[in-house]
């Protein structure tokens, strides 16, 4: 299975409506449609933060799998709001840093070919423990 395809089929990623349009080489590219229900003002269609955010955020795991082809659970995400989401919207990540056991990814969510915001997060990189969570059957993901 290709990792776009496994990660389009995570089900909080399949709620958002969001596509992972690429993730391989340590990048990855997804992208969202603006849905009434991203909206957080009643009068204006402008989507919440945690929209962008989710965007990055989802990017920046993909490219991190990419590379270890293991569970990157987030381990601290900044971002750095540059205007509203008032429309369709993509993020764009890219690995900077593969430790061994954290990774450091920068993101940009973009809105046509405006940024929106920028975003820098630290995903778990090295093995999970058993047991957890974030364990998962490795055998769902051959690079």
């Amino acid at each position: 299975m290709d990792l776009a395809d496994l990660f389009s089929r995570l089900p909080y990623v399949e709620m958002m409506g969001m596509e992972v349009v690429e993730a391989e080489d340590g990048y990855a590219e997804v992208a969202v449609e603006m849905k009434d229900e991203f909206s957080s003002n009643p009068t204006r269609h402008v989507a919440h933060g945690a929209v962008p955010y989710a965007l990055a955020d989802t990017a920046g795991g993909a490219a991190v799998v990419s590379l270890t082809h293991g569970p990157s659970p987030t381990v601290d995400m900044r971002i750095d709001y540059l205007e509203p989401m008032t429309g369709d919207a993509r993020a764009e990540a890219e690995v900077t840093r593969l430790g061994q056991s954290t990774a450091v990814v920068d993101a940009v969510v973009l809105q046509e070919d405006s940024e929106i915001a920028l975003a820098r997060g630290v995903y778990k990189a090295g093995e999970v423990e058993s047991g957890t969570p974030h364990d998962w059957n490795r055998g769902e993901y051959q690079s």
